[in-house]
C-alpha cells in the first residue's frame, strides 16, 4: 500500500521531489496546473486507489511558488498551516467578500475557503524541516502580478507567506477522501509585478528536492 500521495502541478516539480525521496512507497503525480485541474485528477487518483484496495494515508501538495517579500527568502521552504482559497468569493465596495461572508449556510459553502493542514502530518513535517517557514499558503486561479493586488492580498492576509494555484483544490479532494492533507511548497519568486530576471527556479527546484527526504 502507497503510504503518501504527492501532487505537483508540473512534471519538472515530480522529478525534483522524486530525486530527492528516500522513502520508495511515495507516489508523486503531476496533475496539471490550477486548482480545478488539481482538485479534480486529486480525486479520481484517490478513487482509484482506493478501488484497487491500495488507498492511500495521507496527500501532500507540493511543488514551487511565489513568497512574499519580508515573510520568506526566495529559496525558502514553506510549510502550510492551512490552504486558503485567496480568490473563492465576492468583489464589494468596501474590498473582497470571502465566500464564508457571502450568507450562505454551511451546506453549501462545504469546506469553506480555507483547509487547515493535519496537525499530525504538519507537525512531522516541521520536524523533519525545521528551517521551513510555516504560514498560510495561498491558492489563486490568477498569479498576483501587481504592486497593489500583492499589497491588498498581504493586507488580507497578514499570516499568509507564499501562494500557489492548487493547494487548495487538492486539499479539497483529500477532505473529502477523509484523509490528511499538507502542503510544501519553495520560493521561486517574490510575489508582485513580474520581474522574470528575479526568478531563482534552479534554487527553488534545489530546495523542492532536498525538502522531498521528508515526504515519508
Amino acid at each position: 500500500m502507497s503510504a503518501l500521495l504527492v501532487v505537483t502541478a508540473v512534471p519538472a516539480e515530480a522529478e525534483a521531489i522524486r530525486a530527492g525521496l528516500a522513502e520508495p512507497a511515495v507516489t508523486v503525480a503531476p496533475v496539471g496546473v490550477g486548482p480545478a485541474v488539481a482538485g479534480a485528477a486529486t480525486a479520481r487518483l484517490l478513487a482509484l486507489a482506493e478501488a484497487a484496495g491500495r488507498p492511500y494515508r495521507a496527500v501532500v501538495s507540493a511543488g514551487i511558488a511565489g513568497g512574499f517579500v519580508d515573510r520568506v527568502p526566495v529559496g525558502g521552504t514553506v510549510l502550510a498551516s492551512r490552504s486558503v482559497a485567496a480568490d473563492l468569493g465576492a468583489e464589494s465596495p468596501d474590498g473582497f467578500l470571502p465566500i464564508e461572508e457571502l450568507g450562505m449556510s454551511a451546506e453549501l459553502l462545504g469546506v469553506g475557503s480555507v483547509v487547515p493542514a493535519d496537525p499530525d502530518l504538519l507537525a512531522a513535517l516541521r520536524t523533519a524541516l525545521p528551517d521551513a517557514v510555516v504560514g498560510t499558503v495561498l491558492t489563486v486561479g490568477t498569479v498576483t502580478g501587481t504592486a497593489g493586488s500583492t499589497a491588498a492580498l498581504a493586507a488580507r492576509h497578514p499570516d499568509a507567506v507564499a501562494e500557489a494555484m492548487e493547494g487548495y483544490g487538492v486539499a479539497v479532494a483529500a477532505t473529502q477522501a477523509g484523509l490528511p492533507f499538507a502542503e510544501l511548497r519553495t520560493v521561486s519568486n517574490p510575489i508582485g509585478p513580474r520581474d522574470r530576471g528575479a526568478w531563482r527556479m534552479r534554487e527553488a527546484f534545489a530546495a523542492l528536492t532536498t525538502a522531498a527526504s521528508a515526504l515519508r
